[in-house]
């Protein structure tokens, strides 16, 4: 069972950060976008809503499995611990060992899912600020 310590640690968790830099460099990235947006310059609304949609569903899908992926590795942490006591008895190093092991991958879940569904959201208004001046600037009534 010593392979599942490694999948849990280099896999589980290694998938979470990978996940964490990819919200953090694409909402980065959309930040940067919505910054230098100019509405004038779209003639049509769906041309621009596009332009500032894209990519946006990565960070909301990260931020929506981040916490299952965390969950993964609670429930492989957690089996684990209980073939240790099974296989070598009631040992509490080992016990607490796992059941730490299965926290981490917890708390690393909820680390990247927080920041990632804030970021989602507070782009998203953005988004919205930006479709509803084109709106305005376009004497049209939002939709």
């Amino acid at each position: 069972m010593e392979h599942l310590h490694t999948l849990i640690d280099y896999g589980v968790l290694g998938l979470l950060l990978l996940l964490s830099l990819i919200a953090v460099a694409v909402a980065m990235e959309r930040f940067l976008v919505y910054r230098a947006a100019r509405v004038e310059t779209f003639a049509d609304r769906k041309e621009l809503e596009l332009h500032l949609t894209r990519k946006l569903h990565l960070i909301a899908t990260i931020g929506a499995n981040a916490p299952y992926i965390g969950l993964l590795g609670t429930v492989l942490g957690i089996m684990l611990t209980f073939y240790d006591i099974g296989a070598a008895g009631f040992d509490t190093t080992k016990i607490m060992t796992g059941l730490a092991l299965a926290l981490k991958a917890t708390a690393l879940g909820l680390l990247v899912a927080i920041p990632a569904v804030t970021s989602y959201n507070l782009l998203l208004r953005k988004c919205k600020v930006l479709l509803i001046q084109w709106d305005i600037r376009h004497g049209r009534e939002g939709i």
